[in-house]
């Protein structure tokens, strides 16, 4: 029979040190995370060669969509299915979920099937990046944790800057089903190791889930994430369809509202909303979410039509911001762990980013990439000071009875804010792009970017020399309206971090325990096999 030692959250009575099996655990997390990141970053290079098979072009948006409308609504229902009936066996079962739809979709025969099982993948997607979040917040008391805010953001670098190469090569090579396939190795081998070692208390809950909260609330998300993901594409802002989907999306979020106050197992409870640090966090992260993916949409682009840079290396393009964001993150995490100190990251964070994005909207044709990889920089420090930290805080100011849900709205918030940056400011993008266009190119540039404002190095390179390079004034045009408006949004981020209270940090010493605004520590165990 197998002894069973427990094992103390770390940096309780380790002397720092993390045990072996929890070093395993978080290996088995960060691949998890990776999955969950990699997906769509390796799925965008992949499209024309599946396009090209399965055809539908006119559906395929919804690869991409029906994978984000599935993971932005499940994300809240795992984060409470964790807290209800414990999270091993949730975050097993979004990864069982994952695998299947991404064997699914590597044998998906037509459009239609390949967007339904993206559907079923993205339902596990929503419970890895949630599940990863609360096990640590499970394992690690907050000023220990800060340590691992460096592994966390250098695998989001890892994935946003290998995920196009990685597409490319396994495209290219061994066909695009592969770029599902590619997910069922590393996800046995984390299925497996979380399986094996992680053992956490069970839970099991009398409540009943609230459906009716669910229901209200995966519809009040469809409909926002609809209206973003089509609003000024496929539908204009003001057609009947988008005021449809907005009214929808408000009736449904209010009466989500509503119902949680009587709800006896709230979905999302709304009490973590009183403590004023949870509220800030979540605003601080939908404007990190807002202002990183309209970045790293604009910034390669910019670089390709402009600086005349390849499209096969955009990933590597945001290399300065990745490198700054990681090096950033591991540093503040450092600092929280030997201080316990954090409040001036949020600050120092919001400032950096909205100065960098200021910088960014004063690119023109003749900047270098020398200087834009220098703006680029300062957005990466600033958002290496607010990635983790913002789930750090979160998760500090809540009872760990609520750790899922918190972890699970942090993200969502997050999710939701990268929805909105990417429809806004490609809106923004867009409509400048076209003005622009027009006004130097007439009725050539408005014909050139009539169907897209965004066009491809093939497409440029067929373009007159007059157009090509009223085109490259068009795109400066664009990304000066679309970074000017993240930088006016920054400013929220700050206004909101002024306000943040440095409540100590659990784990933090004598001086944590008597702090009556913090939560009551109730260090998890972990055990052995």
């Amino acid at each position: 029979m197998a002894d069973t030692t427990d094992i103390p959250a770390i940096g309780a009575d380790t002397g720092g040190k993390r045990p072996k099996s929890v070093r395993v655990v978080l290996l088995a997390l960060m691949i998890a995370m990776m999955l969950a990141m990699l997906d769509n970053m390796i799925i965008g290079t992949a499209m024309p060669t599946i396009v090209g098979e399965l055809g539908g072009l006119e559906h395929l948006a919804w690869v991409v969509t029906a994978y984000t409308l599935a993971t932005a609504a499940s994300t809240p229902l795992w984060g409470k299915l964790g807290d209800m009936y414990g999270r091993k066996g949730t975050f097993l079962s979004s990864i069982v979920l994952f695998l299947i739809g991404s064997a699914l979709s590597g044998m998906a025969q037509n459009m239609g099937e390949l967007i339904g099982f993206r559907a079923i993948q993205g339902l596990g997607a929503g419970g890895l990046m949630v599940g990863v979040m609360a096990i640590i917040g499970d394992l690690i008391p907050p000023r220990e944790r800060g340590k691992y805010q460096g592994m966390m953001a250098g695998v989001m670098a890892l994935a946003m800057i290998g995920g196009p190469l990685v597409g490319g090569t396994i495209t290219d090579h061994w066909g695009w089903r592969w770029a599902f396939y590619i997910n069922l190795p590393l996800g046995v081998v984390a299925l497996v190791a979380v399986s094996a070692v992680l053992h956490l208390p069970k839970k099991r809950s009398e409540a009943r889930i609230d459906y009716l909260g669910a229901a209200l609330l995966t519809v009040g998300i469809t409909a926002i994430v609809l209206v973003t993901t089509w609003g000024g594409t496929e539908y204009a802002w003001t057609s009947a369809r988008i005021m449809e989907l907005i009214g929808i999306g408000v009736a449904a979020l209010v009466g989500f509202v509503f119902w949680q106050t009587k709800a006896a197992e709230p979905v999302l409870p709304l009490h973590i909303f009183r403590s004023r640090n949870f509220t800030l966090m979540s605003v601080i992260g939908f404007i990190t979410g807002f202002v990183m993916f309209g970045a790293t949409l604009f910034l390669p682009f910019y670089q390709q039509a402009v600086q005349g840079a390849s499209a096969t290396n955009s990933g590597l393009l945001l290399l300065p911001m990745l490198g700054a964001m990681l090096v950033t993150s591991m540093v503040a995490g450092r600092v929280t762990t030997n201080t316990g100190r954090y409040k001036v990251f949020p600050i120092l964070g919001s400032v950096l980013m909205a100065v960098g994005l200021y910088l960014l909207s004063t690119m023109d044709t003749g900047t270098s990439r020398f200087t834009s990889g220098v703006f680029m920089a300062v957005v990466g420090f600033g958002m290496g000071c607010l990635m983790q930290i913002t789930m750090l805080v979160a998760q500090n100011s809540v009872e760990m009875k609520d750790m899922g849900v918190a972890s699970s709205s942090t993200t969502l918030f997050r999710t939701l804010g990268s929805s909105f940056g990417v429809a806004i400011m490609g809106a923004l993008f867009n409509n400048r792009v076209q003005e622009v266009m027009a006004e130097r190119a007439g009725a050539l540039g408005s014909k050139v970017t009539e169907q897209s404002a965004q066009l491809d190095q093939a497409s440029l390179a067929k373009l007159p020399e007059a157009a090509r390079e009223a085109y490259q004034h068009a795109v400066s045009a664009g990304t000066h309206s679309a970074f000017l408006l993240g930088a006016v949004v920054a400013v929220v981020a700050l206004a909101a971090a002024v306000f943040v209270k440095e409540v100590p940090l659990k784990g933090a010493g004598p001086e944590g325990k008597d702090e009556p605004d913090a939560p009551a520590a109730q260090p998890p165990v972990a055990e052995t096999v």
